[in-house]
């Protein structure tokens, strides 16, 4: 296993409800415990859906820790629930919907990337639009240059690309890092306490080859020896195989060497 300098801190956040944030998230935190690295997910929803998936998560799934981050009576026992143990080596943090306001620059603060999921429609990019502008473009953002990715989720198979979203991210001059199209792959693996990576390949292997971009994009914006550790090694595509985790052959020809 690879020790890290310092963890990283994914935030997983859109103003906008049904998004998908939990989705995104329980999947990036389950696929780096799937590969020995130390995982800690941070829920901000007071809903806890990623806290009531980790309660799902079976004994022989890696283990992830989970700290809850929802406000509650007294600092000292929300700053209890918040623990993050010293060697998480990855920290998702998943967002509430409509997150502003003193929460919302907390996990801004805590954040070394941020994957803002949307699903592509008019409201939806209007909403991360606003978004985007108002809170990711302020003066104080631009000066700490956190790496921002966008994903498409919910897609429908029968409108692969859409225009408008496509629009909206040429007018940032940001790029879209995944598609994740709409499967019930994702909703079957929440409810056993799983995330893609875990669950067998030959019932995940499309969703898999969908969410492994994002996957490369946070480890290669990953903060210290983790980002430095991506060109000395490979990604590890974990697979879930009766009972353990055992690697993916590659979707790709060139791979990092382990």
């Amino acid at each position: 296993m690879w020790t890290l300098k310092k963890m990283n801190t994914t935030l997983v956040v859109n103003p906008k409800g049904g998004s998908g944030k939990t989705t995104v998230a329980i999947n990036l935190a389950s696929y780096f415990a799937a590969t020995n690295t130390a995982t800690t997910i941070m829920d901000y929803d007071p809903q806890g859906s990623s806290l009531n998936w980790l309660a799902l998560r079976p004994p022989h799934a890696p283990p992830i820790r989970g700290a809850n981050a929802t406000r509650q009576k007294g600092t000292r026992l929300r700053s209890m629930a918040m623990y993050v143990p010293p060697e998480t080596e990855q920290l998702v943090i998943d967002a509430p919907a409509a997150a502003c306001g003193v929460a919302l620059q907390e996990m801004l603060e805590r954040a070394k990337c941020i994957v803002i999921p949307l699903v592509a429609s008019s409201i939806d990019i209007h909403a991360t639009a606003k978004f985007i502008h108002e809170v990711l473009l302020t003066a104080k953002m631009r000066s700490r240059n956190l790496p921002v990715a966008i994903v498409a989720n919910k897609v429908r198979r029968s409108m692969p690309v859409y225009r408008p979203l496509e629009s909206f991210l040429e007018s940032l001059d940001l790029e879209l890092t995944a598609r994740l199209i709409d499967s019930d792959v994702y909703l079957k693996a929440a409810e056993s306490g799983l995330g893609i990576f875990e669950m067998e390949l030959s019932l995940s292997i499309a969703e898999r080859q969908q969410f492994l971009p994002l996957v490369e994009w946070v480890v290669t914006n990953s903060s210290g020896a983790l980002g430095a550790r991506q060109a000395e090694h490979q990604l590890v595509r974990p697979r879930h195989e009766a009972g353990r985790v055992i690697e993916l052959p590659a979707f790709r020809e060139q791979r990092l060497v382990k």
